[in-house]
């Protein structure tokens, strides 16, 4: 695999985009690997936009995405940051912390894996 080394002025933060950090996608990759395992996902894409982040789960490449885990910071001080957004564009779950708003979706791993 080749690593390719940005300059500092060309990260997310530089252009002003909103990106997930290291710990947030660790969470994120962690419960994807699980599923990826159960086979309900197969693909991701993760966009970093000016005021918010989208890691969008698909379970196949050229569908729509199943669900998108969605950061906006400006949020942050109201409902809460992050939020589990559906196929259909209703929010599934809002908060605070990364990890009980992807609860939501750790209950369909529960069913894949007894199904």
């Amino acid at each position: 695999m080749n690593m390719v080394s940005l300059p500092p002025s060309s990260g997310p933060h530089a252009a002003g985009q909103t990106a997930f950090h290291r710990t947030e996608l660790a969470v994120i990759l962690s419960l994807y690997g699980r599923m990826v395992a159960a086979g309900e996902w197969r693909d991701y894409g993760i966009s970093c936009l000016k005021d918010y982040a989208v890691f969008s789960i698909f379970r196949r490449t050229a569908e729509n995405p199943l669900y998108r885990i969605e950061k906006h910071p400006k949020l942050r001080g109201r409902q809460g940051m992050y939020s589990v957004v559906g196929m259909d564009g209703k929010i599934l779950k809002r908060g605070h912390e990364l990890k009980p708003v992807l609860r939501v979706l750790e209950r369909k791993l529960i069913r894949a894996v007894k199904g």
